[in-house]
């Protein structure tokens, strides 16, 4: 479950104050946080096996043994100890009705103190895990919402509003999510498409916010895809400009590590955060910017403290998606080109 988000390098398991427990150690930081994104509060059979994640105070893990207590993925060589056979992956019965688990990674996940870490919004639900005869000897089960190559980065979109979406309105709209390097809505049943993003973590982040969100009229649905990779058109093959690259775009929001965008992701909400606005730019600019969009402006304010920063409420969630794709990086005057989120503050 926890490899869909990364490297995981050491786990260890417990039983504290009669509760199940374990410690996991991720290689990156990062997708430690994806983990905790994606995974609280969700149930690895229906209503049961519930995790409980939270950030561990301890940044590595010293582990002797290679048991079903303990396992180092990095030191295969380790002994069993105490006359333990060698570990054979399993599920333990010890599970119960809510598993507690707490993570980190060998370079400190600590170093990102306060990270506002929003519940998954429904998207998943409980992922109902089955696990036959060959994957119980491996000790690989499904991830959520994987209908595709487990740890893939390409999604499957599908239920698309063919008379509105382009290539560029997916690249901003999953870019919330994730560095989108490519984009591409199938010719001839316009309704689908594929979107390549940098890793698989950031793949399930998407599928956790974005699926089942309303995007011109239709639910739109995200899965991991069965292609590894988006192809590009051939030299000369005309795909009326449906297959996009956006590997090197300037918009990407995690290509700098430890970013800021990292702290604040959110679902998808009725209030955007607006940043990089020049001083020259007023409230009735801003407010009249988005109601040509087709929103309705419900309230709006600028940061105290910063004018280059504001809180705009829209109509609806689905009204806010829609002014999100249409203005980010607008150029707003002054070489200054508005970057839009979605807010923590969700009414």
């Amino acid at each position: 479950i926890f490899s869909e988000f990364g490297s995981v390098l050491k786990i260890i398991i417990f039983t504290k104050n009669n509760q199940f427990q374990a410690l996991l150690q991720y290689a990156d930081p990062m997708h430690a946080y994806y983990a905790k994104i994606g995974l609280d509060g969700q149930s690895i059979y229906t209503a049961c096996c519930t995790l409980h994640i939270d950030f561990s105070k301890l940044t590595s893990l010293k582990i002797k043994y290679n048991n079903e207590k303990s396992r180092d993925f990095t030191r295969l060589d380790l002994p069993s100890g105490d006359g333990h056979q060698p570990l054979e992956p399993r599920i333990p019965a010890a599970f119960g009705e809510k598993f507690s688990l707490f993570l980190m990674s060998s370079n400190a996940i600590n170093t990102l103190p306060g990270l506002p870490v929003p519940a998954p919004p429904g998207a998943l639900g409980s992922f109902p895990v089955s696990i036959p005869a060959a994957s119980a000897a491996t000790g690989q089960m499904a991830a959520p919402g994987a209908t595709g190559v487990p740890g893939n980065s390409v999604l499957l979109v599908t239920n698309l509003n063919p008379e509105a979406i382009t290539p560029d309105g997916l690249f901003i709209l999953f870019g919330v999510y994730g560095d989108v390097h490519r984009v591409k809505i199938m010719f001839k049943k316009k309704e689908n498409a594929l979107v390549q993003m940098a890793d698989a973590a950031q793949a399930q982040l998407a599928i956790t916010y974005l699926n089942g969100q309303r995007l011109y009229g239709r639910i739109l649905r995200a899965t991991l895809s069965k292609h590894q990779t988006v192809q590009l058109p051939h030299e000369g093959q005309d795909d009326y400009g449906l297959t996009k690259d956006y590997s090197n775009s300037p918009l990407h929001r995690f290509k700098k590590p430890g970013s800021k965008n990292f702290q604040n992701i959110f679902p998808p909400s009725a209030t955007l955060h607006l940043s990089n606005i020049p001083p020259s730019v007023t409230v009735d600019d801003l407010k009249n910017l988005f109601a040509s969009t087709g929103s309705t402006v419900k309230a709006f304010k600028f940061f105290q403290k910063d004018y280059k920063m504001a809180l705009i409420q829209l109509g609806s969630v689905e009204e806010a998606v829609h002014a999100l794709i249409a203005l980010h990086d607008h150029d707003l005057g002054e070489n200054h080109h508005l970057r839009i989120s979605f807010s923590k503050i969700y009414n």
